[in-house]
Formats: structure tokens, C-alpha cells, sequence
């Protein structure tokens, strides 16, 4: 009787036993952002960039009539660091990010991506002073270029051929638009192409670091890199003499105001870095460096505005081939992201999505 009884009873439940379910939800940060959401943050880091470029240019530069207001690149970029880790930890006092558990070897990442930070603007001032302006900002605009490639060779990406041929006005715009006096020496030319290559690894790195296995957000990313890229700063300020000169300057010409207009600069690149972070995490690494080199053309637009420069007709053609180039580009790229988006995704669907219904 027993047996009877175990026999009847089925080892699993009938396919008609098991409950009516319905589809889980996506959590939200897996959802996709629409391509205005796009847009609109990659304007607010162009707006942010453009901004904070010129008030720099403002600061750090002087004019036949006033000297330089703050004349020490370094310890600018510190103060940008130090504005960064103060704002990052107001934000984490109110909630608004958690720190994630990271292992030794993550720490080391997180140590390496700071000194990239760091190493990449110290290149950029060292190669400044080897070759001429108009050469360094053709170079630096090739980094688009080195960011193409990096995603090619060590990630086996693939672009369509619109996004390539979108680049070459991009890059040849900025030769157009900083035509000039080109020269350089043997080691400026060589740190010069280091300095676009270390560009476009700092911007594919900070987008794996938000998108990887890390998936850090922009606030906790910053929050990590900000303190470790301070103390570098100092460090190199100390070695090239740029801290003694300063502690000259302190006694001599600060003031509340200056105070005030270093403790803005330092806000805006603290805003600057989370909107930074955040559209390179939703637009992608290439779409930033073309957004940088357009940014590099507006900025040579406002100087001549604002400095009374004379603009050749050469410089014109390579001002509109940048802006329609970099608008191109924009379209190209990120309508080609909405479209792979909306593909349906090949393999089983996930359990937890299967609607199971009685028969």
C-alpha cells in the first residue's frame, strides 16, 4: 500500500503544477539610454571641457599688461586632483555612491590608471617646450587614430568604414586649422607621439575600467584615482622646482580673490571629471577624442575672438572640416550604437524571462 502510494507520487512537480510566472524586469542599469541621453551628456562634457580649457588658459597665461595669475601647471592639475577627492567624499558622506571591494590586484590597476593620469599631462608640458605649438596640436590630434587602433589590436573591435572615413576630416582639420611654423627635435617628435598614445590609452582605459569586470561608477572611480594622482602631482612638482616657485608666489602675490577663482577652477574640474567619466562610459572611448579635437578647434575660434589672432583663409577650411568631421562622426557612431542595440541578442533566453504558462 505503501509502495502504491510512493509510486503514484511524481520525483518532480508536472508541468501543469508549476505556477503561472511572469517576466522579471531589467534592473535599470542594464537598460540601454536613448540616443538624446547620449547626446545631451556628451554636450555637457563639451560645454564643461571647453570651459574649463579656457578658464586655464586664463589663469595659467600671462599678457604684455598682467603676468600669469597662477603660472604652475602642476600644482594646478593637483588642485584638480585634491577638488575631485573632496567632492568625491561629500558625495559618498550624502550616499550617493558605495565603495566596491576591490582585490590586490584590482589596487594595483586602480594605482597604474592614476599614474597614467598624472604621466600623460607630464609628457604633454615636456613635449610642449620641444617642438612648436602648431606641430603639437596636429600630433595630439591623431589620438582618435591611436584609440582605433588600440581597440583593434588588443580588443578585436571592428568599425564600419563610415566611422573611419569620418576620422579623416576630424584630424585633418586641426592640420589645416594650426597651420603654422612646424618644427621639432628628434626626442620632442618622439614624446609628442608618446604623449597622443598615452592620450588615447588613458581615455580606452577609463571606459574598460567603467565597463568591464570593474564596472566602476564615475564617482567611484574618481574617488579612488583623485588622491593617488595629488600626491603624483606634488611629487612632480617638487622634482621640477615648480614647488619652490610657488611657495615664492604664495608670499608675494596671493590673495582672497586669487583664492576664490582657484577654488571655482578647481570645482568646474571636479564637475568636468564625473560628466568626463560618465559620457565615456555611455558614448564610448572614441567618440571622447573626437569630442576633444572638436573642442580643440572651438578653442582656437574663442582665441582668435578674444586676442584680436588674424585668421588665413587655411585656418577657416580646417575650423569647418573639424566641426562638420566631428558632427559626422557623432552621427555615424552613436546612431550605429542605437542600431546594434536594438538587435534582438542570439542564444536561450534567461529563466528568470520565460513565461511559463499551464497547458
Amino acid at each position: 500500500m505503501s509502495m502504491n502510494t510512493e509510486q503514484e507520487k511524481p520525483l518532480l512537480p508536472l508541468y501543469s503544477d508549476i505556477p503561472e510566472q511572469k517576466p522579471a524586469p531589467l534592473p535599470p542599469q542594464q537598460r540601454e539610454d536613448t540616443l538624446a541621453t547620449k547626446y545631451a551628456w556628451l554636450a555637457v562634457y563639451f560645454g564643461l571641457n571647453l570651459a574649463l580649457t579656457l578658464y586655464n588658459k586664463s589663469v595659467m597665461g600671462s599678457k604684455p599688461d598682467r603676468p600669469a595669475l597662477f603660472p604652475f601647471p602642476y600644482l594646478l592639475t593637483g588642485l584638480h586632483a585634491l577638488c575631485g577627492s573632496i567632492g568625491c567624499m561629500f558625495f559618498y558622506a550624502r550616499g550617493a555612491f558605495t565603495f566596491t571591494r576591490l582585490s590586490e590586484y584590482e589596487n594595483i590597476i586602480m594605482l597604474l590608471f592614476s599614474g597614467l593620469y598624472t604621466i600623460n599631462i607630464a609628457i604633454s608640458n615636456v613635449s610642449l617646450n620641444l617642438v612648436t605649438v602648431p606641430f603639437h596640436q596636429v600630433v595630439r590630434a591623431m589620438t582618435p587614430f591611436f584609440t582605433v587602433i588600440i581597440f583593434v589590436v588588443c580588443f578585436r573591435k571592428t568599425y564600419g568604414y563610415m566611422t573611419y572615413i569620418s576620422l579623416i576630416p576630424v584630424v585633418a582639420g586641426v592640420g589645416f586649422a594650426t597651420a603654422g611654423d612646424y618644427y621639432f627635435t628628434p626626442l620632442g617628435f618622439f614624446l609628442t607621439l608618446l604623449g597622443a598614445f598615452l592620450a588615447a590609452l588613458k581615455t580606452v582605459v577609463t571606459n574598460k575600467v567603467q565597463t568591464g569586470r570593474l564596472r566602476l561608477t564615475a564617482f567611484e572611480l574618481l574617488a579612488r584615482m583623485s588622491p593617488l594622482a595629488f600626491l603624483q602631482t606634488l611629487l612632480y612638482s617638487y622634482y621640477t622646482g615648480e614647488m619652490a616657485k610657488a611657495r615664492v608666489w604664495f608670499f608675494t602675490s596671493y590673495d582672497n580673490q586669487k583664492a576664490m577663482i582657484l577654488l571655482l577652477n578647481g570645482a568646474i574640474a571636479f564637475a568636468l571629471n564625473v560628466i568626463s567619466f560618465t559620457a565615456n562610459k555611455k558614448t564610448g572611448a572614441l567618440t571622447m577624442t573626437v569630442a576633444a579635437n572638436v573642442k580643440q578647434i572651438l578653442t582656437i575660434v574663442i582665441s582668435f575672438a578674444f586676442y584680436d589672432l588674424r585668421v588665413t583663409w587655411l585656418n577657416s577650411v580646417g575650423i569647418m572640416l573639424t566641426l562638420i568631421g566631428g558632427a559626422w562622426y557623432a552621427k555615424v557612431e552613436l546612431e550605429a550604437k542605437q542600431r546594434n542595440n536594438l538587435q534582438p541578442k542570439e542564444g536561450p533566453p534567461s529563466l528568470q524571462h520565460v513565461v511559463v504558462t499551464k497547458s
